[in-house]
């Protein structure tokens, strides 16, 4: 299905909103935020205090991980009532490890328009001023919050060469750090903590020169990780053997061909033949 963003059919409008820095929303979003009937927001406080701030008033629904499923009907039928509506979040884009995509999943299902406005999100600033290589990166958000499963995600990308983004909570630092730490190794990251407010702090160092300091730490973080830099020779691992190293580590079968592949520096299509017809 193609989508015309502009076609005049009413739309769901996801506004990013500031991560710290009042003064860090576009001209355009608070001019969407003024054009819209209803404003579903993840806590009706927040926006009322940013929308306070640039004199705009409208209506606020309550919209967020608990009850996103049961209000998005609602939202298809305010859509058919010939309504614009908008969609924010605490801070940042929306659905970027926040509440909306099953919003947007349904009304794209009812035949409506979703418009994502650019704008605010904090892994991007993270990854800038890093100092870690920026490309390619991987962004991952939050981990899981139990330290089992958190493990198990680490493992599944532990052999990554990209650098990779994390979203974490000053009550879980300490232990993602830990866990880092036993499966990457003591590679070297950055910890970007209150970005845009005026607490704003980066550290960067190795893993387990950081650790000690987090204790005193205070706030949201983002954390940058380098990729794995170990150089390893594949040359007299069989094909089979190679891909499952990937295919252990939780990856997929069709990536794990491509890294194959990329490490082997051999076209996909080889790899996938030679597994298929040898496994």
């Amino acid at each position: 299905m193609i989508q015309k963003s502009y076609d005049g059919q009413k739309a769901l409008y996801l506004i990013p909103t500031p991560i710290g820095n009042l003064e860090d929303i576009t001209i355009r979003s608070l001019n969407t935020l003024k054009m819209v009937d209803v404003v579903l927001c993840e806590d009706t406080r927040d926006t009322g205090i940013l929308l306070r701030q640039y004199d705009i008033k409208k209506k606020l629904i309550s919209c967020h991980e608990f009850n996103e499923e049961k209000i998005s009907g609602s939202v298809v039928e305010m859509l058919k009532e010939g309504k614009n509506i908008g969609l924010v979040t605490d801070q940042g884009t929306p659905i970027i490890s926040d509440p909306g995509y099953i919003i947007v999943k349904t009304v794209i299902a009812a035949g409506f328009n979703v418009v994502s406005l650019p704008g605010a999100t904090a892994f991007v600033p993270a990854l800038t001023i890093s100092g870690i290589d920026p490309s390619p990166f991987l962004f991952y958000g939050f981990l899981n919050s139990k330290k089992s499963r958190q493990l198990t995600e680490l493992r599944s990308l532990e052999r990554l060469k990209y650098s990779i983004i994390f979203y974490e909570s000053v009550h879980r630092i300490e232990m993602t750090l830990k866990n880092m730490l036993e499966v990457f190794g003591d590679r070297q990251i950055a910890i970007c903590r209150e970005l845009s407010k005026i607490h704003e702090e980066v550290c960067r160092d190795r893993i387990s020169n950081i650790l000690p300091l987090v204790s005193s730490m205070k706030g949201e973080f983002v954390i940058v990780v380098e990729g794995n830099k170990e150089q390893v020779d594949y040359s007299d691992l069989d094909i089979v053997e190679h891909v499952k190293i990937f295919l252990a580590d939780g990856i997929n079968e069709m990536d794990a061909i491509k890294l194959v592949a990329k490490e082997r520096n051999v076209a996909k299509s080889v790899i996938y033949n030679e597994y298929h017809n040898r496994k």
